[in-house]
């Protein structure tokens, strides 16, 4: 909600956070719901109150007939999807599938992605190109599928992520895991990280250039393996729940911050890994990630917090064509001096060059973002668009030297100082909303910075072109001075166009350099589609805005009467970020908690084992890198590269490697029939109890008797085991 006042301010407001609106006459009262915020009193001054629709945040409607699986929240968001569902009576397990876009049939999410949370299950879909989609949740029992009880939601809406910005530039096959279309490259390989498997993920990876391999452990080590630019295979990194230092330890942490580290020997080196986060609630807390040299890095749909008091969320060290977006940035801890709420949030130096830092949520963050220390020159190029600068401090960015774009920001109750210009840097300003921000752009010793030292360490000053920023609710401090103020002594040239080009006559007070109008340079720019000033808390604060899915799993409202001015370590959020818990309770048919080793003093005598109960159909898929079925029992390995198979209208993608090493025991202790299912392309092949055996097509169908041992013939890749009751 805008609202316009009859001086010429504007004020916005979530409605999210708004109680009622009350007009009496030409009096209009804002009631947060926050009771401790004060009514905000208009009397006779308001001119026009408008409102933006908020979108893609509702979800579809859902029906739970009688006798289903009661699905509880779905939505689609970007490149994902999700749902919620309750606890089905007599399920101890739960397998969901996904159609749409361009997948028309239903197709098996990996295991990993469907959680326990207690009182409700979750499954998130990663990897979407835009399109509509359907989910459907079926419960299972031991494997076994309860047909009659799945339920299906509709009509979920995904869009793209806004690839707009300098790491697409001139970069071809999408930066990261993912092509540009949002679905994973040929051959990814997706890697599923919790606290249990940090430091014991396993992945073959190229031990030099002439094809010889090894066996990496722990995600430090699997990305150090990256270092040389051996590997060509693209990697997604799935974060699952909170990775907490604690439980870890930092024998994997190896920047020289003490946090997970990706570093190629040079830019040449296309990493094509991706570290996300999966669903609202994926978090890093004790540590944060460093990015070094390399080329095709992507983070996003994570949380950072509590890092150590010199270290920052993010820090980006001379990588080209990186890709940070969508993520929630916290307090480190406590330090002294200007390291009251840690170091940095965000910084980006050391040559870093087309980089895009987007959709991100500063979350009252000191010394927000860095861009750029000595080494850089201007043909460095980085952009921020839609960020959500949410009551931090400083340095939005404070650049050096660099050519920076920024547009769509939310400068949202910044107590020091937006933009900061020194060292010959060029920066276009461009479509920005600053509220509540005393001194939205300045350069170093001149303009509003002219009094006394200066803010920045006495440097040069840079360059700053700022078009159709709106600024509203000034401070009794607020200073914006542009060359229509004047000449010589100014914070930023305010342009009347966007493509119109600063004049050579304007220079710094200190260092006289001018600034480059990169931004008129086809050669150097992006396409883009920024929208107005106006507009921009509603998109940056809607749901497919800054920050995480669904805004994260930690919402904090802050009072703008008082920490618009406050640059402290807000003392209630700091309490909610110590305390905090994810609620994630573990994976179906397994546990994320380590159960006490401590015996029972007088145990009971151990009961015979009880035979598992037997359907008349036993799917065994192998999603999650697990069987299905309690039935089978694999000896061997996994893949998600081996293509797919589809049996029954449902697309698999996750096989068995029927290795050399490989045995897997079929074990229904009874007759029936058996069906395997090898990817489609394959031809069945494989030994039964040591006898080889071939079909014309991908499935081989055949009657046991009860226990059946399965080894390789030749190398083919098992998808589905299938046992009918004969």
């Amino acid at each position: 909600m805008n609202v316009l006042l009859s001086n010429g301010e504007m004020h916005y407001y979530n409605t999210a956070d708004v109680e009622t609106v009350n007009f009496d006459g030409d009096k209009m009262t804002v009631h947060h719901l926050n009771a401790a915020i004060e009514p905000v009193v208009y009397d006779g001054c308001v001119t026009s109150v408008t409102f933006r629709k908020a979108e893609g945040g509702s979800g579809p409607v859902i029906d739970n007939p009688d006798g289903k699986v009661a699905i509880k929240e779905a939505k689609g968001w970007l490149e994902a999807a999700y749902v919620k569902f309750m606890p089905f009576t007599g399920a101890n397990g739960y397998n969901v599938y996904y159609r749409g876009g361009n997948v028309s049939d239903w197709t098996a999410i990996d295991g990993m992605l469907v959680r326990d949370y207690g009182t409700y299950g979750r499954a998130d879909v990663l990897g979407l190109a835009p399109g509509t989609y359907d989910l459907k949740v079926v419960p299972a029992t031991d494997g076994t599928e309860i047909a009659s009880a799945a339920n299906t939601v509709e009509g979920l809406e995904v869009t793209a992520h806004d690839r707009s910005g300098f790491a697409h530039k001139n970069f071809t096959g999408g930066v990261g895991a993912y092509n540009n279309d949002g679905t994973l490259k040929s051959g990814a390989k997706v890697l599923y990280i919790t606290n249990d498997t940090f430091n014991s993920v396993t992945l073959d990876l190229p031990s030099n250039n002439k094809g010889a391999t090894a066996t990496y452990t722990g995600l430090g080590e699997i990305f150090k393996a990256l270092q040389k630019g051996y590997s060509t295979t693209p990697i997604a990194v799935r974060v699952i729940g909170q990775i907490d230092v604690d439980k870890i330890g930092t024998a994997q942490l190896l920047t020289d911050q003490k946090g997970l580290l990706l570093k190629g020997n040079n830019t040449d080196i296309d990493f094509q890994v991706t570290l996300e986060g999966v669903g609202d609630d994926a978090s890093f807390k004790g540590f944060g990630a460093g990015f070094v040299s390399g080329s095709g890095a992507e983070m996003r749909n994570l949380a950072v917090m509590l890092h150590g008091s010199s270290n920052d969320c993010v820090e980006v060290k001379g990588t080209n064509h990186i890709w940070i977006h969508n993520c929630d940035l916290f307090y480190g801890q406590k330090g002294g001096g200007d390291h009251d709420k840690g170091d940095g949030s965000m910084d980006c130096k050391d040559g870093c060059s087309y980089a895009t830092f987007a959709y991100n949520h500063f979350v009252d963050a000191g010394k927000s973002v860095l861009c750029g220390m000595k080494s850089e020159t201007v043909d460095n190029l980085i952009c921020y668009h839609h960020n959500w600068f949410d009551h931090s401090d400083s340095r939005h960015p404070r650049v050096r030297t660099s050519t920076v774009h920024l547009w769509n920001n939310y400068y949202d109750g910044c107590a020091k100082y937006g933009v900061g210009a020194t060292m010959g840097c060029s920066i276009f300003v461009e479509r920005n909303y600053f509220r509540g921000t005393k001194r939205p752009m300045m350069s170093s010793l001149q303009g509003t910075d002219a009094t006394g030292d200066g803010t920045f360490s006495s440097e040069n000053g840079g360059m700053i072109k700022s078009f159709g920023n709106l600024m509203v609710e000034r401070p009794s401090a607020y200073s914006y001075i542009t060359t229509a103020d004047n000449a010589t002594s100014f914070d930023a040239y305010e342009a009347s166009v966007r493509d119109e080009q600063v004049p050579s006559t304007f220079k710094t007070l200190k260092g006289g350099t001018t600034y480059n109008n990169f931004d008129t340079n086809s050669s150097l720019m992006y396409d883009y589609s920024p929208v107005e000033a106006a507009e921009v808390p509603a998109v940056v604060m809607g749901y497919r805005g800054a920050g995480r899915l669904n805004q994260g799993d930690i919402h904090f409202t802050f009072n703008n009467a008082t920490d618009d001015s406050d640059y402290g370590r807000n003392s209630a959020l700091d309490a909610i970020l110590a305390a905090y818990k994810c609620s994630l309770v573990g994976f179906f048919g397994s546990s994320s908690v380590t159960p006490d080793p401590t015996p029972d003093p007088t145990p009971d005598p151990t009961p015979e084992p009880t035979p598992e109960p037997v359907g008349d159909v036993v799917i065994c898929s192998f999603t999650g890198n697990t069987p299905s079925s309690n039935l089978v029992t694999v000896t061997g390995n996994y893949s998600t590269s081996k293509g797919t198979a589809t049996y029954a209208g449902v697309t698999y993608n996750t096989c068995v490697k029927m290795e050399s090493s490989t045995s897997i025991a079929v074990n229904p202790g009874q007759a029936m029939r058996m069906t395997l299912v090898f990817a489609d392309t394959e031809t069945a092949n494989i030994k039964i109890d040591g006898t080889k055996v071939t079909a014309s097509g991908s499935t081989y169908t055949t009657e046991i008797s009860g226990s059946t041992t399965l080894t390789k013939a030749d190398s083919r890749n098992l998808f589905l085991i299938v046992l009918e009751k004969i």
